[in-house]
This record gives structure tokens, sequence and C-alpha cells, in this order.
């Protein structure tokens, strides 16, 4: 390691102060902050609340203290759907009843791979990336998909969000420590060659991540009565169903295996469909694929999806160049290197691969603004509540959307027959710690 010099130290500060614009810079940064010293005001003559295509929607949901935008994005194009065909625009679904269940699917797989990589060390790179991932309550498209199919749905009314499903950390924390020391267990056992205690174990650990969840979010409801008064203010009443019952009477012609994301991470091969194991959270389920292609694939799908009158799932690195007062989603929205007289600018590709871009969020395409095919801005539906944005509803220029969304969950009519045959083909398997987004 080089020492630094006190005669660098002296160059560095000369250079800083022989151009006066770097003191003016430091006292407005200084006091109100470096994103509000280098705001750039003039990107709201392009992001006005004009679109010539718009969803006609509710209001916005709110997932709180919690990773769960991928249930809430997820939950809120079905919601959109059975808003639309039953015309009853507010209705909502539990996020609650599907998050229980995820903690219980996501444990019996950790518990799985555990058993699988027993034979590696515990600081073997893919037994590292399991045991990181524990308890954690991020997710994708497919993983909620995953949990709709196996235990249906059900109105929000029927399993309420509560603290624990509102502000996550205590859950999250108590199951990632009980399932790393259970993992401990279950690796020697295994390795002892132990098979029929190994099985007694594992589900004894499962029991227990049962009562865990149980006690924290309250134990899912097996039926419930479905009532609710549409838009047109007639009231509805079927009793006694079960949520699975419930998902395949409304939402059983929205046909899941018609859809597939589409990933832009350049730093992979496009072309390609891609499979990561680490997010395969429920037995028997789907596999979590993505078919990575270039970004204007990914424009041109999601466009069509919503001029066709359906909403789109989108993820993206939601807190670079974003602010939540006014919703502005713009790439020249601070201006940070202007104030430092440097340049932090990378490319898509270069900032996935050192780990400066990564999808850290799931949300909800709800309109565009076109002209003649050319974009002119998007309209985003968060979950962070209304109190951000235009009543919860962010806006999204072009650019940043090429920069920073990685993936769209679209219908397979608008990819093309190349596409759709890769997507439906054998997936390249990644490594758990591979960044496509």
């Amino acid at each position: 390691m080089s020492i630094l010099s006190e005669q660098e130290i002296a160059e560095f500060s000369a250079d800083f102060n022989k151009n006066d614009k770097n003191q003016v810079a430091s006292r407005a940064a200084r006091r109100s902050g470096l994103l509000e010293a280098s705001f750039n005001d003039h990107v709201s003559e392009r992001l006005n609340q004009v679109f010539s295509t718009e969803l006609d929607i509710g209001g916005v949901t709110d997932q709180k203290h919690s990773g769960r935008c991928w249930e809430f994005s997820s939950l809120n194009v079905l919601r959109h759907y059975f808003g639309k065909k039953y015309k009853v625009k507010d209705f909502t679904f539990s996020q609650a009843y599907n998050f229980f269940w995820d903690k219980i699917e996501r444990a019996n797989a950790f518990y799985d791979a555990m058993i699988r990589l027993a034979d590696k060390p515990l600081d073997d790179r893919e037994v590292q990336s399991w045991l990181e991932f524990a308890g954690q309550d991020g997710g994708l498209w497919g993983m909620a998909i995953n949990l709709v199919r196996k235990y249906g749905v059900v109105p929000s009314y029927a399993m309420p969000e509560s603290f624990n499903s509102n502000n996550t950390t205590g859950l999250i924390d108590s199951l990632a420590r009980k399932e790393r020391k259970d993992a401990l267990v279950l690796r020697r056992l295994a390795n002892a060659g132990k098979t029929d205690e190994l099985e007694k174990t594992k589900k004894q650990f499962l029991n227990e991540v049962y009562r865990i969840a149980a006690v924290a979010l309250g134990e899912p409801p097996k039926k419930f009565d479905l009532e609710y008064r549409d838009d047109d203010k007639k009231y509805h009443l079927e009793k006694d169903l079960t949520p699975h019952q419930f998902a395949e009477k409304y939402l059983g012609d929205f046909k899941f295996d018609d859809y597939v994301v589409l990933s832009n991470s350049p730093n992979f091969e496009y072309n390609k469909l891609y499979h990561q194991a680490l997010y395969d959270n429920v037995a028997g389920g789907d596999p979590i694929t993505m078919l990575n292609v270039p970004i204007e694939y990914l424009e041109q799908a999601a466009m069509a999806q919503l001029k066709d009158g359906q909403a789109v799932i989108f993820g993206n690195d939601v807190l670079k160049q974003m602010e939540r007062k006014t919703g502005y989603l713009d790439s020249e929205l601070y201006k940070t290197d202007d104030l430092f007289s440097v340049d932090t600018q990378m490319s898509k590709a270069d900032r996935l691969a050192t780990g400066e871009g990564y999808a850290t969020h799931d949300m909800t395409l709800v309109g565009v603004d076109e002209d003649k095919g050319q974009i002119r801005k998007w309209k985003v539906e968060n979950s962070w509540g209304d109190k951000y944005g235009n009543k919860g509803f962010y806006i999204m220029s072009p650019q940043w959307f090429e920069d920073y969304v990685y993936d769209v969950v679209v219908n397979k009519k608008y990819l093309t027959k190349e596409q759709v045959e890769i997507a439906e083909g054998p997936a390249i398997d990644l490594k758990p710690w591979d960044n496509i987004g």
C-alpha cells in the first residue's frame, strides 16, 4: 500500500482552493445537502402529468418498512385486472397472506439447499450466498406467482396488514438467525448420512418457522366471504370461498404462463434465457427465469401492453436519480458531477459488473406518453403510500428507463417469434452471486 504524503495532501488542498467555484459549491452543499444543492429543476419542463395512454385505476398501496415491493407490484397487476373485469377499482388483495406463505416456502428451499450443499465448506461462495439470503423479504414476479398458484389469494380485509408485515425487520432477523443455526444442524446430519433423522429434523424446523410466522403475522384464513360494492354501487357477496377457489374463479383467465420477464443486463449475453436458482422459492413451482434482450425490446413491449390496457411490473434501481417529494425519476435530476467537477458516469454494464447498479425495487407502469412511437415519459405506480409524488404516482423519463430499469414482465405476444422460442427453451444457470439486475 502506497503512503499518502503530506506534500500530496497540500497539493490537493491547493488545487481545491485555486478555483473559487469550489467554495461556492461547498457552501451550498453544506447548507442544503448534496442532492438539494445539485437539484436540476429543469426536469419539470418534460415531466408533466399528461399521458397519451393512462390506465384507469384506484389509489396506491403502501408496503411501509418492508421489502415486499415484488408482492405489492405483482398483486397490483392482478388487482388492476380484477378491478377492470369486475368494475371495482379500489379492491385490494392481501399482501400479508402471500407473504406468510413465502416465509414457509422460502425456509423449505433454504433447508433443501443446505442439505444439498452440505459437503461444501461454510466459506464456499454458493453456501455463503444462501446464508446471506436467509430470512430475506425481497423477491421477484415469478416468486409471487408461484405463491398465488399454490396458495391462491384473499382480499386485504381477510388477512389485513399488521405491525410485523408493515415492519419486517424483526421477523427477518429472527428467521435469518434461526435458519442459519438450523443449517449447521442439517449439514452435520447430512454429512453423517443420517437420512431419517435429517428428514425428521427438517420437518421440525419447518414447523418452528410456521410458528414464528403465525405469531408474527397471524395464521392465514382457510375460508372467507367475498364482499364488495362495485363502481356502480352494486353490492356483491359470495360466502365461504377458499383462497384457491377465489383465485380460480376470479383470476382463472389470467394466463400466468403467457408472461415472461424481459431483462436488460448488458454485462450478460443478449438473446439468452437465464435461470437464478437462488430465487426458486416454491418447490415444484416454476423456475425463476429471465430473457435478456436489448433495452428497446423492454420499452416496446411495455408500451404495447399498456396500450392494450394492462399494467406492467418492472424492476429498477429506484434510489438512483429519484426525488420522493415530486416523484421525479430522471437521469439528469441531480447534477452532482457538476457540483464536484468530476465525472462518475458509467455504462449500465459497468454499473452491474461493479455493484454500482442493482435492481432494488419493483414498481408498476400504468401510463405512457408517446408521440408517433417516440416515448416522452412514463407514469409509475409505486407502493410507498400516497404522500409522495402525485398521490403516490411517479413520473419517469425515457432516459431513466434505459439507465435504471432492469426488467419488465410482459405477455409473450409482444415478443418476436425468436424471443418466444428462446423463452420457452432451456435456460442457462446463473451463479447465486451473478448480478443480472
